[in-house]
């Protein structure tokens, strides 16, 4: 199956087939540490009542049953306290049979969030939000790698985008996608301009760009003329319209006439996050197991 439809101007990048790939290679990867013994676990935290979060939660369970992963859900009541957060997160931490602990953001108004997340040890920390995993990422020695921005350079080596030299510019400075797409992209050889909402000359910036990554989650946002003929376009935005329709951070009408290729939204980088929260569990597994087994 082709991972890009070639049928419109820019080639549209088709990340439900990238992120089957991927599930294809957990279930192989699964079926084989299972043959040895081991079932990676993924234990999910949800705290609260966002509709959304609940919706989130319940798809990777769904991924996890698919591909042979173990699935454990702990759901809290939105009164929860960090306190109480806390608590359940280390029990997980000490629990040798959980390989992958994620936290669901966003946790209840009142609620710790880095102190939470702090709590989950970097070797289970599958999406990986701990300053240790940042820091690894940062030095060019990645473990665990947050899930969408691993994502994305999946579908970048998959539609053959060049990097090894390439302008890439990353719309967005989260620590969720934005830090971690740009440190992914600069150990890829590229050339990486991070841009906010106080950057100044924002259309000029991205004219220069090979490669840009938007996620600032404002929708239809960037331009159709602010995009290079032949760049490749990755748009993480997931916006809901009022009229209850979703779209991105790029005006997709308008940027698949200069683009080279181009996510969709949905259908483009949002399987590709669950489908590496999979891999990111399995490898946390795989590591735990060759940990464990070394001679003291």
């Amino acid at each position: 199956m082709s991972t890009i439809d070639r049928h419109s101007t820019a080639q549209l990048i088709d990340g439900k087939a990238i992120a089957a790939k991927v599930h294809a290679e957990v279930r192989a990867e699964v079926a084989a540490l299972r043959s040895q013994g081991l079932t990676p676990c993924l234990a999910v935290v949800l705290a609260g009542d966002d509709p959304a979060s609940a919706i989130y939660v319940r798809n990777k369970v769904r991924a996890c049953e698919a591909t042979g992963v173990q699935s454990v859900s702990h759901v809290l009541p939105a009164t929860t306290t960090t306190r109480e957060l806390i608590a359940l997160v280390d029990r997980l931490a000490a629990d040798p049979a959980v390989h992958g602990i994620l936290v669901q953001l966003p946790l209840p108004p009142g609620c710790d969030t880095d102190a939470v997340l702090a709590c989950v040890p970097p070797a289970k920390d599958v999406d990986g939000f701990h300053p240790a995993n940042l820091g690894a990422l940062a030095i060019g020695t990645p473990a665990l790698v947050a899930c969408t921005p691993a994502g994305v350079m999946r579908l970048l080596a998959e539609t053959d985008t060049p990097l090894d030299g390439a302008r890439a510019v990353v719309l967005g400075r989260s620590r969720i996608v934005g830090r971690p797409m740009a440190l992914l992209l600069l150990n890829a050889n590229a050339t990486v301009t991070v841009c906010h909402s106080r950057t100044r000359a924002l259309a000029d910036e991205l004219r220069r760009a090979d490669v840009v990554v938007a996620a600032i989650g404002r929708p239809r946002f960037v331009q159709g003329d602010w995009i290079r003929p032949g760049a490749t376009v990755i748009d993480v935005g997931m916006n809901r319209l009022p009229d209850g329709t979703l779209c991105g951070d790029v005006d997709f009408d308008a940027v698949r006439a200069h683009a080279r290729a181009l996510t969709p939204v949905p259908g483009g980088v949002g399987p590709m996050t669950i489908a590496m929260l999979l891999s990111n569990t399995v490898r946390a597994a795989r590591a735990q197991a060759t940990t464990e087994a070394r001679p003291r």
